[in-house]
């Protein structure tokens, strides 16, 4: 049989689970504040753009990487067959687009 507990021990045991209580309303009243919820919102939407930006980073960092490695080579030399076709089509396109522009006038 258990052995009774005297009436001090019940009074610390009531104490104690008051206590502890206390301390789980107020951790839930803190959950529950608007400023609470606002912050953690806040936090979420700062987290999402984080990571909405990081893999944006990710993509065009491969991207640039990808077309970097097309006109220049290993050894950081440009490669002259793939730069030259594409100055000329950069300076075809600029002499139709001045030329358009002449004549609009």
């Amino acid at each position: 049989m258990p052995e009774a507990r005297t009436p001090a021990q019940i009074e610390a045991d009531i104490t104690r689970r008051r206590e502890q209580l206390a301390a789980t309303l107020d951790e839930l009243a803190m959950r529950v504040h608007p400023k609470t919820i606002a912050d953690d919102v806040k936090a979420k939407a700062a987290d999402a753009v984080d990571r909405t930006a990081g893999r944006a980073y990710v993509a065009v960092n491969r991207a640039l990487t990808s077309t970097r490695s097309r006109f220049v080579s290993e050894d950081g030399a440009p490669r002259m067959e793939r730069v030259v076709p594409v100055a000329l089509v950069a300076v075809a396109v600029t002499g139709l687009w001045v030329a358009s522009a002449r004549r609009r006038r």
